[in-house]
């Protein structure tokens, strides 16, 4: 899991829909990379509008160090992040889709040059950038997910989820990239839309809601990482 935005920091909590998760054997480990506020305003200016690509490599850095250290391997390995999260897994599995058996980006930011249009755009600008200042445009294209995908590319299963009625994320955005995805790639893995009718940007979901989700979610990535009990039936 990773995040890496407004200088945020990740501190540790329990988090009781975790417990599934451990109990399929699954482990969770949360990058703290640059961006978020792990070591302080330096650690945040770090990873915002020009240097935004030390969010996504230090990420991809992660990803290396747990395979190597032999947490997991890549078939088992699956990235996840919401929201502004989704520059980092957006930028990771465009950059390293190797890496990767799937990907979670969950109302997710992918089209960065288009994001200061929408109503939530012109608050983010000190965050990510301008695109009426040439150097902010280029740093925002350089964290366009949408603009980074190649088509012939193997890229990794993922999965969108999204809230259609989203105040901060526009809907369209995972739109856009699920479409842009299932187009490009050649791996043969799913590209998948979840889209709740229902809901917004998380802030406001039922309890229901929120399981469900993350019921799915989980479902997905044992699914994408050969569980047995998680594999499609022939009916």
């Amino acid at each position: 899991y990773g995040y890496g935005a407004y200088g945020i920091p990740d501190d540790p909590f329990f988090v009781p829909r975790l417990r599934a998760w451990y109990d399929q054997g699954g482990i969770w480990a949360v990058a703290h990379v640059r961006g978020g506020g792990a070591y302080g305003r330096e650690w945040h200016d770090a990873g915002r509008k020009a240097t935004k690509p030390n969010t996504w490599k230090d990420a991809i850095a992660c990803a290396e160090w747990l395979i190597a250290q032999g947490y997991t391997a890549r078939e088992r390995l699956g990235i996840f992040g919401g929201s502004a999260g989704g520059i980092l897994v957006g930028r990771a599995i465009t950059e390293r889709p190797e890496l990767f058996a799937a990907g979670i980006p969950s109302v997710g930011v992918f089209d960065t040059l288009r994001m200061e249009t929408t109503p939530n755009g012109v608050p983010n600008v000190p965050e990510f950038g301008s695109v009426k200042k040439e150097d902010e445009f280029r740093a925002l294209l350089a964290m366009s997910s949408y603009d980074a995908v190649r088509a012939g590319t193997a890229y990794p299963a993922v999965l969108l989820p999204h809230g259609v009625n989203d105040p901060r994320v526009d809907v369209w955005e995972s739109l856009k990239m699920a479409a842009r995805l299932q187009a490009a790639t050649t791996s043969g893995r799913p590209v998948l839309l979840r889209l709740d009718f229902d809901a917004g940007h998380g802030v406001g979901s039922t309890k229901e809601q929120r399981q469900n989700e993350w019921v799915d979610m989980y479902a997905f990535l044992l699914w994408q990482f050969g569980v047995p009990g998680f594999q499609p039936r022939a009916p």
